[in-house]
């Protein structure tokens, strides 16, 4: 039988809360950044491929991001880690989503 001590159990749990908190609040405000970093470098690309400047094979790039997603659904199987760090996880992830939607 496997022995749960309640104390360390709301330890991880709390802690990682935290970080997880802190995490989520900097994710947000980086994404905000690079979404606007992005976005000019689109419209610039975007400009310049209207000026002949730039060329673009929209479906060899296209091909490349296909052949991504199948090796991305060949992944392993989950399951197993995922009970593993269930109460650091739980933690984690519901800071994460306090911090990213309060940020």
């Amino acid at each position: 039988m496997v022995e749960i001590d309640p104390t360390s159990v709301g330890f991880e749990f709390a802690a990682s809360a935290i970080l997880g908190g802190l995490i989520g609040f900097a994710v947000k405000n980086v994404a905000k950044i690079v979404a606007v970093i992005i976005g000019v470098q689109l419209v610039v690309f975007r400009y310049l491929e209207s000026n002949g400047i730039v060329i673009v094979d929209w479906d060899r790039l296209s091909a490349g991001l296909l052949e991504t997603q199948e090796q991305a659904n060949q992944g392993v199987h989950w399951l197993t880690s995922v009970v593993s760090t269930l109460s650091v996880g739980v933690g984690f992830t519901s800071g994460f989503l306090l911090g990213y939607y309060r940020g």
